[in-house]
């Protein structure tokens, strides 16, 4: 759902499979989550699908 969102904002990701990535993973539970998505967006790291504050952290990207 992120991806998708995302890609209609047409806002460019990095996407990192945590499953196959151990890289990944270990970031993953570097930034304390143990489950995802995990989406980081400059200082922001929101955990779930939640739109207003994917829009917000974006928001906030773009004013800077």
């Amino acid at each position: 759902m992120v991806k998708g969102f995302l890609s209609l904002r047409q806002v460019e990701f990095i996407e990192k499979n945590v499953a196959t990535d151990l890289d990944g993973r270990a970031e993953l539970l570097d930034m304390g989550f143990d489950s995802t998505p995990v989406t980081v967006i400059g200082d922001k790291r929101l955990y779930g699908f939640d739109v207003q504050k994917i829009d917000e952290a974006l928001a906030l990207l773009d004013s800077k």
